[in-house]
């Protein structure tokens, strides 16, 4: 009777087994083979983008503040390392500091030039800005190549069916990705690894001298 009981044990216990390992099995596949990936549906790509400033400028204004200054030199450097198209600089015209504008962006370009924009690619264009009391910005704006995403916060499907076949929902990744995008500082690195720089000689001497020595 012992032995036939013990049967009987090992037997339920192995049937048990059996139905948990493939309630597991079931899960874990419905789980990995998800395609869904936010990776995939957001991915980061290289593409044309503008990349554009604002620049106040006060009716009264007759030069451009020391801060005001200093964002044109970053502006200049950034299209520097990115860039070698046209800047385009545009004018605001039928507002109230449309005069003071056109006297300030003869100090714009010389900060330009200065920062290694060359002067046949610097281009001046109006828009229409209206006779308001708001003082309309001069912006300064190029086009270059930036690592970027599809637009977010698009919601094209009903979340209560992802959520009840276990799926990301549509937008899910994209503000993640969009702001790793926004992070590269060199589009080009998602082509490929750069060339090695060259070896300084000195410092590496003066490394394995300080390997000797210790």
């Amino acid at each position: 009777m012992s032995l036939t009981r013990n049967a009987a044990r090992l037997a339920t216990l192995a049937l048990v087994g059996g139905l948990l390992a493939s309630c597991g099995t079931r899960d874990n596949q419905a789980t990995g083979a998800i395609p869904d990936d936010y990776r995939t549906r957001h991915p980061i790509v290289l593409a044309e983008a503008e990349r554009a400033i604002d620049i106040p400028v006060a009716s009264g204004d007759r030069r451009l503040t020391q801060g005001t200054r200093d964002v044109i030199r970053g502006f200049a450097t950034e299209y520097r390392h990115s860039a070698s198209g046209v800047v385009q600089i545009m004018l605001p015209r039928g507002s109230a500091n449309s005069h003071a504008a056109h006297i300030v962006r003869k100090e714009i370009r010389g900060i330009l030039a200065a920062g290694g924009v060359p002067a046949n690619r610097m281009i001046e264009t109006a828009y229409e800005a209206g006779a308001t009391g708001d003082a309309a910005p001069i912006r300064l704006s190029y086009v270059a190549i930036t690592a970027q995403t599809g637009p977010c916060g698009e919601w094209p499907e009903d979340l209560t069916l992802n959520t009840l076949e276990n799926r990301n929902y549509h937008n899910f990744g994209c503000a993640t990705q969009s702001n790793l995008a926004a992070q590269i500082a060199n589009p080009t690195d998602l082509l490929g690894p750069r060339e090695m720089s060259p070896i300084d000689a000195a410092q590496r001497a003066e490394v394995i001298e300080a390997w000797r020595e210790n």
